[in-house]
């Protein structure tokens, strides 16, 4: 009895640690390994870093609650870039396609084209990570498991909207 008692206050004090703002998550963490980038490597491997240092200093960040709070606080991160990245691009692609139809021009809807990119690599990525879920049977380690997945196709997302290069 004692062993649960003490097992459930070690959860209750993690998850107050993490509901205080997740003590040890900061974007800090990603945006350094971003900044220290050459042309030459692949920013991709940067996402998660901000995540799994969140796991390594937030006390029961190693729990499957801790471990899905530090990865969506990621996931959120990424998601406000990708949006960001998505307006700047699409207001661009529509300004495109106006200065198109002025001329007279015939050429596809680079708008059109982009929202419908867009909404096509929704479904993908919720349907992989749905996938990814099942993988792991019904256990609990299916929850960190998706958000993970949903963190690095986000994170991949904005980096190629991003490197459209009308986002600084």
């Amino acid at each position: 009895m004692w062993k649960i008692l003490a097992f459930l206050t070690g959860v209750a004090t993690a998850c107050a640690a993490l509901a205080e703002g997740g003590a040890g998550f900061s974007p800090a963490v990603t945006e350094a390994c971003l900044a220290a980038m050459t042309d030459t490597q692949d920013p991709t491997t940067c996402v998660g870093s901000s995540a799994n240092n969140c796991m390594e200093t937030t006390e029961g960040g190693w729990s499957t609650y801790g471990m899905s709070q530090c990865l969506d606080r990621e996931l959120q991160y990424w998601d406000a870039r990708l949006n960001a990245a998505y307006k700047t691009v699409r207001a661009a692609r529509k300004a495109t396609d106006k200065e198109m139809a002025d001329l007279g021009s015939a050429a596809p809807s680079q708008g059109d084209a982009l929202k419908n990119m867009q909404r096509a690599w929704i479904a993908y990525r919720d349907a992989t990570c749905d996938y990814e879920r099942s993988l792991w049977g019904g256990g609990t380690g299916g929850g960190p498991a998706t958000v993970s997945c949903l963190m690095y196709m986000t994170a991949e997302q904005a980096l190629y909207l991003e490197a459209d290069g009308l986002v600084e």
